[in-house]
Parts: structure tokens; sequence; C-alpha cells
């Protein structure tokens, strides 16, 4: 089947399904829209993790072993940095900085973000559109056991220790959403609307909170799948799990479906989980959801389509 795809994207696990999209896909058939509210400044430079992650995988930059930042990283700067004593809490390689450094510069010349992500992805070698949620800022910030943290505190500096009580996105309500991932899922040949194994917290929910966002979802007629994020009461990656729990949600792939409930259609769960009771309005479907190899984004993929396909098949007859 033909048409466009629009991918919403962060953190380690969308990257990796963002890259098997982009294989499974021609480059004008996927728009990425990656969550910015993890980003920061550090030592002066404007941070956008999630940018990065999605910006790696795709160019095939990303380190295999640590699962973030660049492959073959040299550490000099930081080395140097540490013998300054200065903030060595957030680590940056010598070649991510150059990222850092690249974008910082831009911003500070007037250029949008969304302006900046697609300058580095054409230098890349890129092809497809990799879109900032907003150009505005955005703030995830974490109301936990020890106050509010921002993100990055909270998450690098503090290692997700402090009990997850609550989330806020900051410069939410008064955000714009990036214009050209606003046209994306607004598209009349719209195939499909994918939510990536992400954090649904602080991954997926601050790109729902850029007014505009969630509205185009809720009133796009492409079917919406989501993939889980939890595969046998463990997260993949990162501490959805952890924040499930204190958050007290079960830790399984029903509860971030229940969590998307009012926009998803379809509901991809690993294989080796049993598939859970039917819920109002969303379809479960079954497929290997570990990305360990370059195969297995590209067989999830495929999965995901063929899931978002067989609800555009099952609406037609209906």
């Amino acid at each position: 089947m033909t048409g466009h795809v629009v991918t919403l994207c962060g953190g380690v696990g969308g990257a990796k399904l963002a890259h098997g999209l982009t294989m499974a896909l021609q480059p004008d058939e996927l728009s990425i829209i990656v969550n910015t509210g993890d980003d920061f400044t550090h030592l002066g430079l404007h941070i956008s993790p999630d940018l990065d992650s999605v910006i790696y995988a795709l160019a095939g930059l990303s380190d295999p072993i640590r699962g973030w930042g660049r492959r073959d990283e040299t550490w000099t700067f930081m080395h140097a940095l540490e013998g300054l004593g200065g903030e060595n809490w957030f680590r940056l390689g010598d070649g991510d900085l150059a990222v850092h450094v690249e974008r910082s510069w831009r911003l500070a010349q007037g250029a949008k973000l969304s302006e900046i992500t697609a300058h580095l992805c054409q230098q890349l070698g890129i092809a497809v559109r990799v879109l900032p949620m907003s150009d505005d800022p955005v703030r995830t910030r974490v109301l936990t056991s020890e106050g509010w943290l921002d993100f990055q505190e909270y998450f690098v500096h503090r290692q997700c220790r402090p009990v997850v009580q609550e989330f806020e996105f900051a410069g939410a309500g008064t955000a714009r959403a990036q214009p050209g991932a606003l046209a994306a899922l607004e598209r009349r040949d719209l195939r499909a609307i994918i939510i990536c194994p992400s954090n649904p917290f602080v991954s997926v929910e601050p790109i729902l909170a850029v007014p505009g966002i969630r509205a185009a979802i809720e009133q796009s007629d492409a079917p919406v799948v989501a993939v889980t994020p939890i595969v046998g009461g463990k997260a993949i990656k990162g501490p959805a799990a952890k924040m499930m729990l204190e958050l007290g949600l079960d830790v399984s792939g029903a509860a971030v479906a229940r969590r998307y409930a009012g926009i998803i259609d379809g509901f991809v769960i690993d294989q080796a989980d049993p598939i859970p009771q039917p819920l109002s309005d969303i379809t479960f479907f079954g497929a290997a959801t570990l990305m360990n190899t370059t195969d297995d984004r590209l067989r999830l993929a495929h999965a995901v389509l063929q899931a978002a396909d067989t609800l555009r098949g099952i609406a037609s007859v209906a």
C-alpha cells in the first residue's frame, strides 16, 4: 500500500524503529516527528538528545554498545574538562560535541531548530524528513520525591533514582507545532501514524502536549498504531517501567495502550507477551519488538505497517 507515514519518536527504541521505517519506505514516504522536551542547555550548548539519537541512527553512527551517542567516539574534550574541574555528569564525546557546537552556533545566528536539523540531516546523507515537534522551547520537568527536577537532572545526573510523581511540559501551552510536522499529520494521502516504542511519559506525551498535534492525530482518517516499549514486564530501554511502577500503573504493554486510549487504533505488543484483554477501539497485534539487529528493525517496521494496513482494511469494510 502506498501513502505517507508519520511517526512520533523519542529515545533509543524510537530511533531504532525510525531507522527500520527508513529501510521499509521510500524517503518521500516518511516524516519523523521527534520529541524535543529533553532538550536543555549544558556548558552553554543547546543539547537535543532525542533528535541526535534519531539522526545518529539514520546516519549509521549510533554507538551499539552504549546505546546513545556516536560509535567510535573519542573523549579528549571530556578528559580536558575534567582536568579543569568542569561539570562531567553529562558526557559529551568529541564527535557529539561538534554537533552541539554547530547547532548552538546556528541557533545564535537566528536559525530555527528545524532548519538546523534539516541541515545536519543533509550533511549526514539522511533523505527522510526529521522534524522537531516545535521550534519553540518545551521542557520536560519531573515532580519527584525530592521536588521538581529538570528532565536531564533527573535522568542523567540523578540516574532516575528519585521517585516519580508527576510530569509537566513547561512551555507546551504556548509552543507552536513545527509547521512541517503539522502538515505531515494533515496530509490527505496519509497511510499511517506510528507511535514508536518510546517512553510514553517523557518521549511521546511531550509531543502530544504541543497544541495542534494531538488534535491532528485524532482528526486523521489514517490508522494510528503504537508499539510497546515494555516486554516481559520490563522496559526495553530506559526508565519507563520504573516510572509506571511509581505511578501505580501495571508494568505492561496493555497499560501503555490504555495510556494512549482515544488516539490509537492499534497496539503492537511483543510476541512473547500474552495478547491483553480487548480494549475499547484498540486492536492488538503481536510481533517481535526487540531490535537487536538491523534486520530486526526492518522486520518490526514491516509488521507495524502491516498492522496499520490491516486496520485500514477493517475500517473500509465497516
